[in-house]
This record gives C-alpha cells, structure tokens and sequence, in this order.
C-alpha cells in the first residue's frame, strides 16, 4: 500500500481546477480573507513570462514552425494539452462518440477560447416553459444579472447595447471597428435578414486598471497576451488575488484522485497524485469546490467512494455524469473576389477574434428545430501566418487561369489572393438528455491510477437538422456576398457537416442544478444536495447550454456561489 502523505494544514477553501470557475472562486475567497489551496493538474502558467510566451514570435521562430504537438491546436495555442493528454485516455459506449478537450496548466482553457462573452438571456433559463424540451433552471435571468454586471466590470468586455431582450446587455468597453470582409459580412447578412451585431470579447480596448495593458491588436489572443489585455484565469483572477495580499497555495501538476469524506459523511479534503514524484497526497479544508471542469468534476464525485456514499459523492440521485451536452457546431467558407487585391497594411485585423457576429434571429416554432444559434465569422489577413487560407490554385480554378506555379508567379499569386476567404461557424444548443452522459469504466485506470471515463453519446435528429439550417443559411450568405463556397456542401451522409460531441468544447450539465434531490446533483447555489460543503463552479451544473459560449456564465454563477460560501461559513452553516 502506498503511503499517503497528509498536510498538517487545514484550509478554510480547496478549490480543484484553475479555469474560469475556479480562478472566480479563488478571486472572491481570497479576497474575502479566506485560507485558500487551488489544485491544478498541469503546470504553472504566466503569459508574460518570456521562457513559455509565444506572442509575437514568427512561425519560423518554432523548430516546428507552429505544428501540433503537446497542444491540439498547434504551437501558437497556449493550452497544454487537448483531446488526447498522454497516459489519461477515456474510452467510449460502442457506436458513441464524444471529444473530450482537456486543458492541463494554471487557468486551464481559459488559454485557449475565443474570448467570446454571452450572457445567457432570460429565455435560456427557461428552455421547457418555451418549447416543452429539456428542463427550467431553478434559477432566471434576474438570480444571475447582478453577476453578469459584476464580470463585466471586473474583467473586461467590449460590445454595444441592443436592446435585444434574448441577447442581454451589459457593461461594455467600445468595440473596435468591423475589418472589411466584416463589411462585406454585414451586407451578405442585410440581404438575408440576419442581424449583425458587434462581437462581445473580453479584450481591453480600454485601459480599467493598473494591472491589465491594452489591446495593441496583435491578433494573437489564442497565444496568451503578455500584457493581460486577453481575460486568462491565471493573469486576472489568481494573480491578482494573490497581489491583493490573498492567502492562496497553489499545487500545480497536482492530480485530484476523489474528495475525503468523514464518518459522517462530510468532505474533509482532497487527495491528490504528484506529476512530479508520484505519491498520494491529502489536504485538510472546510469546504471543497470542484471546478475541474464539468467531466472531469464528475469523474472526482464518481471516484469518491465511501461508506456514506456508495455511489459516488453527491451521487443519491445517480444524476452524476448525466444530462451532458455540448454546443452543436457545422462551418462553412467561401472564396469572396471582392476581397482579391488588397493593399495590405499593419495591424489591419485589429483585436484577435471577431469584432462582429450575428446572434439568433430565427422563430423556432416556425422551424424543425427547437433552439437556435449564432454565427461566428472569421477572415482578414492572419496576421503573422499565412492568410490566404488554402492554396492558391484552388483560387485560380475559378478564373480558369494557369494552376501552378513558383517564384513571382506564386508570390503575385499570394498577393491577389490574401485575406479573400471569409468563413463561418455556427454554435448551437443542443437538448440536454439523460441517456448522453459519462461514466466511471470499470476496466481501465490512467498512469496514475485512477478510473477514467467512459463516455456515452449520440446527436439526436433535432441538431442535425439545426446544423442542416446552418449549411443553408452559410450558402446564401456566401452567394450575397458575391462569393464561390469552398468544399462540398456537407449532406445527410455526414449529419450536414454537424461536428463531433465535445469538438466545440461547450460542454456542460453533468453536475446540473435543481430544487429537488432526486432530479438533479446541486442546489441552485451550486452546493450538493448530499454534502453541504462541497460546491461546483464548473459547466457542470448547467440545466441546459443555450445559443450562447457558457464561459460569462460560469464565471457569474461561480462568484454568486462564492459570494453564498462566505455567508453560509460566517453563519456556520457549513
């Protein structure tokens, strides 16, 4: 038997994962006074630290100019791991399917998104009031506002007031400018009827305080910014805690095996694997947050066995792990000759990411499909790679001009064609279903261990036709913006181009949130109905995803369960 070496320490908090809910929760405790351990699986992280940075680097700068390797999306994608992480494989139901995206270093995936910052509107809480599928929250719009607001203020995000009553606003930076193919973008979309709004980042255009620089539109945010103009969960919210004279310990490469309960039943702690010798370790707390993200917050309850929970902790409703779900997503480009010929100049893309976007405008109940999406759009230059996307002779076909060619040929080639290629990406919600879900398998461990999970899912006909509208909808707007589609429009035989669960890495639900024991995991303040001191600030007790990326509500319901934790310890509820 291994020895487990246990910390003498007892801390008021234990928060298990550094990413967008765990670094809210360590942000708030701290700040409240509170003796505070984070327990990240994977390294320390810093994007001003010029040993990791990768901004401003050229792709000849990297011994493998940029390609993939310990990260999925390449060597200019800060986040450490991906799909597959060595030695943690999970497996998967036969006939299933499911992508699971681990994020393994100090403020996990908030390395690596797209920094887009949807609140959730009122009809989001309320999915079976509206159409009779899935489940309410047991919260609205109204419970959450007030967090919303508080985010936006702390953290940072541009956009512009709409007055749209699905699409709430909020407390926002100014927007910068629509680039030109935005432009064009915005004319395909008139013609169609779709609404075009400017996107809603969480990049500083403007200065709001002394520890965060501005935006000085590198285009790179997937990088990491050095100068923390880009939210991350390290550079926002644990270093500034710790700054502002926070009691954090932060335990890095730091594997949670399960939660300790005592005799009673109540969590005492963690216990951890080293990456780094191996050995088992235990930490001492009064309460337990799990914010490992929504998967692997389930696997921690599943793997936490005991006399008092024999199915898992927070497991009585053997709920956990069920009703996960992930936003749909399909795409789709095109070749636009109105773009060819540019003069290009300096910093012409100006924030990484999209300055303009089109949210949900459709009316479901008119439609073959119950909930609806918005559309991502990208383009420009691409800046400091190559930015024509595709190779050039695909571009020449159209003209019926000479294919092939090197030297001046190709450069004028590459000239002509730079930054003409706009694309699309729809992201939808999917209904939250209990038969889709993860589980413990009980045949295989990863390196360290611990059981790992075995993952059970299948789109249901209700998304494949919603990413059916997507195709269409992509079509006609590449046809109004005078362009040619690139690629085969996807068909029935490939489910309309609708991508693989968890390829969009939205996922949510496995912990979801309700008033009655039997029929969900948590309490609407995040809290287990099992065990009063353990809380999750994860996607993992979302009710349902909604058109919208979930990162703005995790953070919300994150703090308002942080907010909740320090009450109920002044009160010594807990």
């Amino acid at each position: 038997m291994m020895q487990i070496k246990e910390s003498p320490d007892v801390y008021d908090v234990i928060i298990v994962g550094s990413g967008a809910g765990g670094g809210m929760a360590t942000k708030q405790l701290a700040d409240a006074g509170l003796k505070v351990a984070v327990v990240e699986a994977g390294p320390y992280f810093d994007p001003a630290d010029p040993v990791t940075q990768t901004q401003l680097k050229w792709p000849y700068e990297s011994p493998r100019r940029g390609a993939n390797t310990d990260r999925a999306f390449g060597e200019w994608d800060m986040a450490y791991g991906g799909w597959d992480v060595e030695g943690e494989p999970y497996t998967h139901e036969e006939g299933t399917e499911f992508w699971w995206y681990r994020s393994r270093m100090l403020g996990g995936r908030t390395n690596h998104w797209g920094r887009i910052s949807l609140r959730f509107g009122p009809k989001d809480f309320k999915g079976k009031s509206r159409d009779g599928h899935g489940e309410d929250w047991p919260i609205g719009y109204d419970d959450v506002k007030p967090y919303y607001d508080k985010v936006d203020k702390l953290i940072g995000v541009f956009g512009t007031n709409e007055g749209r009553e699905n699409d709430p606003d909020g407390f926002f930076l100014p927007p910068p400018k629509p680039r030109l193919h935005e432009l064009f973008y915005i004319n395909g979309a008139k013609k169609s009827g779709i609404p075009v709004i400017p996107g809603r980042l969480s990049m500083l255009t403007k200065k709001i305080n002394n520890d965060r620089g501005v935006c000085f539109y590198c285009g790179q945010c997937s990088r990491s910014c050095s100068v923390y103009a880009d939210f991350s969960a390290g550079s926002c919210l644990i270093f500034p805690a710790q700054k502002n004279g926070g009691q954090v310990k932060i335990f890095v490469n730091s594997m949670v095996r399960e939660v300790m309960t005592d005799e009673e039943g109540k969590a005492t702690g963690v216990s951890y694997i080293s990456k780094d010798d191996r050995k088992e370790y235990k930490l001492k707390a009064k309460v337990v947050v799990l914010a490992a993200s929504a998967c692997s917050s389930a696997r921690i309850l599943l793997n936490s066995k005991s006399k008092q929970h024999p199915n898992g902790l927070g497991n009585s409703s053997n709920l956990v792990g069920k009703y996960l779900h992930d936003s749909t997503g399909a795409s789709a480009a095109g070749f636009v000759p109105g773009l060819m010929n540019r003069k290009m100049s300096y910093n012409e893309d100006g924030v990484g990411g999209m300055h303009v976007y089109s949210p949900w405008w459709g009316d479901n109940s008119k439609l073959d499909f119950p909930r609806g999406y918005h559309i991502e759009v990208w383009g420009g230059a691409g800046m400091p790679n190559y930015g024509f996307g595709f190779n050039p002779n695909d571009f020449n076909k159209f003209f019926g001009t000479k294919v092939g060619g090197y030297g001046d040929t190709l450069r004028e080639d590459v000239k002509k064609y730079y930054g003409s290629v706009v694309g699309f990406g729809g992201r939808g919600e999917g209904i939250a279903r209990k038969d889709n879900y993860c589980e413990i398998d009980p045949t295989k461990v990863d390196q360290f261990g611990i059981p790992v999970l075995k993952f059970n899912y299948k789109w249901s006909d209700l998304e494949i036709k919603q990413a059916k509208h997507m195709q269409d909808t992509f079509e006609e707007l590449i046809h109004n913006m005078g362009g040619e589609p690139l690629g085969a429009k996807p068909g029935k035989d490939r489910d309309y181009g609708l991508e693989a669960p968890g390829k969009i890495i939205h996922e949510v639900g496995t912990t979801r949130m309700g008033n009655d024991p039997k029929t969900s995991v948590t309490n609407k303040f995040n809290q287990l109905h099992d065990v009063n001191n353990v809380f999750i600030v994860d996607a993992g007790p979302f009710v349902s995803q909604a058109d919208k990326n979930c990162t703005w509500t995790i953070m919300a319901l994150s703090w308002r369960a942080s907010d909740y934790i320090i009450e109920q310890l002044k009160q010594q509820n807990i």
